[in-house]
């Protein structure tokens, strides 16, 4: 996530990004003191676990860029992602919207 936090702030008006908790004990608290230790500039969430199952999401730190039709144009499992890769995904979803 480090290489997000470096790349997001140059997008962040035209790419809307949200980092989304896969754990649904976690209480909105907690998710705001680890988006604040975390130093992350974006929005953090929970999501249900129908759409988990549905996106095939299961682990943490799984990576999924939507175009503007809701098309999944990007997957990567932890780990994954460098910062010229977000750039260039950045970049072509900016254009795009």
């Amino acid at each position: 996530m480090r290489s997000l936090i470096d790349v997001w702030p140059e997008f962040a008006e035209g790419v809307d990004f949200y980092a989304v908790n896969i754990d649904p004990s976690d209480s909105f608290d907690k998710l705001e003191d680890f988006k604040r230790d975390q130093g992350y500039p974006w929005p953090l969430t929970h999501s249900d676990r129908d759409t988990l199952l549905r996106l095939n999401v299961i682990r943490q730190s799984t990576k999924i860029a939507f175009d503007s039709d809701g098309v999944i144009v990007y997957r990567e499992r932890m780990g994954g992602g460098d910062t010229e890769t977000w750039r260039d995904l950045f970049r072509e979803l900016s254009e795009e919207g």
